[in-house]
């Protein structure tokens, strides 16, 4: 088994820095807990998908060919980026079309679980590893992912208050207007702030299946807690976090 530390700080920079403050835990063998999370999912669909049918094709700008790109929609049927609404405003699909595949494709690189040769990506050891550890896959995407959406210049995030403000109020359901108020003060209102406390908070925690969201209307966003978050968060010093209401 892939030792759990190791696993998170490779190929991390900053990473030693983070698990010191947080602490995710990988759920037992194959929870299907893990199925709430379709960053995962799409992980695993893309290396098994090289394992069993080899490198994938690479356009000269180095994004994925459309031919995998009209697979992985299909395959992925990600939340509000499922094949029928990725098509409902696009002809044909390229990567920067379906933008949580170019998220993913980053991410693969940046942990080193896949990698550019030849005009083609191609799965690495690292990545067959994490294949065959579902769990660890998971730690590491969650690492990486939530490690670049904290980059943004405007949105300076502090991760274990953040995930503190997370388990308090998503704990009934928070909307996004509410939880920007609470994480940015004012009333929620700031259409900007808004924006990039969903794109970079929020979001994150929803690909990685620790929160679930859902659309009341065409204006709010509704936000709660999973059956993962308390598997796979704590922090700490601290006791494990309260489990999430169940709706």
């Amino acid at each position: 088994m892939i030792n759990r530390q190791a696993a998170l700080v490779a190929n991390f920079p900053g990473g030693q820095n983070l698990i010191t403050m947080i602490e995710f835990h990988a759920p037992a063998g194959e929870a299907a807990q893990l199925e709430l999370s379709p960053l995962h999912r799409a992980a695993v669909l893309t290396l098994r998908h090289l394992v069993e049918t080899g490198p994938i094709g690479l356009t000269p700008n180095r994004a994925m060919k459309r031919y995998f790109v009209t697979w992985a929609a299909e395959a992925f049927n990600w939340p509000f980026f499922t094949a029928d609404e990725l098509y409902a405003v696009n002809k044909i699909l390229n990567e920067h079309d379906f933008q949580p595949l170019a998220i993913l494709h980053d991410l693969l690189l940046a942990a080193k679980l896949c990698r550019h040769r030849k005009g083609f990506l191609h799965i690495t050891r690292i990545g067959k590893d994490l294949l065959e550890h579902p769990a660890s896959l998971w730690l590491v995407l969650a690492q990486h992912l939530l490690f670049s959406a904290g980059q943004d210049v405007m949105l300076q995030i502090e991760w274990v208050s953040v995930l503190h403000a997370v388990n308090i109020e998503a704990q009934s359901g928070v909307t996004d207007r509410q939880f920007c108020a609470r994480l940015t003060g004012g009333d929620g209102t700031d259409l900007l702030k808004r924006l990039l406390v969903y794109v970079h908070v929020l979001r994150p925690l929803c690909w990685l299946g620790l929160l679930h969201e859902t659309r009341p209307s065409r204006t709010e966003r509704l936000f709660t807690k999973t059956a993962l978050w308390p598997l796979a968060l704590t922090f700490e010093g601290g006791p494990p976090l309260p489990m999430a209401t169940k709706h």
